[in-house]
């Protein structure tokens, strides 16, 4: 009995560490917040059996954090009071894309996870010359997948925000985004097996200024090819290496952004 007891505290544990929501600025008035996403409502009602009185943490998703309790639970909606009004604490003043090369099954989930507890802002998938997958004809289902995936992982680390991970698309796509007026990229890396001279700490630290908006390329398991890490160059991409070890497709990113947050973040 004393096992399961125990095990139930670390679930318990585990559950209050996910009690933050995500709503739109409609669903705050005045000094109350209205919770009516059909899968929030079964999270708090039937995964987490929270009560009136319980304490929850609330996001806008833009600019603003709430401490609440919970006043009443129905099937349709959850009444919160806002107990305290916060601008996010836990997001990066750095906004950092992942352009990510589509790996194989299964390794995007964990690629998406840690870059967002790590601090990014958004990933975008991008089909590479040695992307090896079998899901493209599937590729929108994935996307709309890994976008739980972001939200799941948001809750775990409670940041302010839920990353947004955008459709596929090609590497002339990437390229052309990039070298548009729109995009806004003050920083460009794409950490690259062949690079031999040139860090991303050298990159990092000879930066005049410190960027609000950085790209960070990474390619899918066969690297980049020839002409992909040419393309990249001639738009001014930094080539940097992340070290001595050459680094699997799903540890590059989320240490690449490691190391800009560290170097960077404020």
């Amino acid at each position: 009995m004393n096992g399961v007891r125990f095990w139930r505290g670390l679930k318990k544990e585990r559950d209050d560490d996910m009690s933050r929501f995500f709503v739109e600025d409609r669903n705050i008035i005045e000094d109350e917040i209205l919770i009516d996403n059909e899968q929030d409502i079964h999270h708090i009602a039937r995964v987490l059996r929270l009560k009136p009185g319980a304490l929850i943490d609330v996001s806008d998703s833009r600019e603003w954090e709430y401490h609440g309790q919970i006043i009443s639970l129905s099937p349709d909606k959850i009444k919160v009071k806002i107990l305290d009004k916060q601008k996010f604490a836990r997001e990066p003043n750095l906004r950092v894309t992942l352009f990510q090369g589509i790996p194989k099954q299964g390794k995007m989930e964990g690629i998406i996870q840690k870059s967002v507890e790590l601090g990014a802002a958004s990933i975008v998938p991008v089909f590479m010359t040695r992307t090896i997958t079998s899901e493209k004809g599937n590729i929108e289902k994935k996307v709309a997948r890994w976008q739980k995936v972001a939200g799941e992982a948001v809750k775990q680390c409670k940041r302010g925000i839920i990353p947004q991970i955008d459709k596929a698309i090609s590497f002339e796509a990437m390229l052309e985004w990039l070298t548009s007026e729109a995009s806004g990229y003050e920083l460009i890396v794409f950490p690259y097996e062949n690079e031999e001279e040139h860090t991303i700490k050298q990159a990092l630290r000879a930066l005049q200024m410190i960027p609000k908006q950085a790209a960070v390329i990474i390619g899918p398991e066969g690297g980049f090819s020839d002409e992909e890490a040419e393309a990249l160059k001639e738009i001014g991409s930094k080539c940097v290496s992340l070290g001595k070890a050459i680094l699997r497709t799903e540890t590059a990113g989320p240490t690449a952004i490691a190391m800009i947050m560290y170097e960077l973040e404020l």
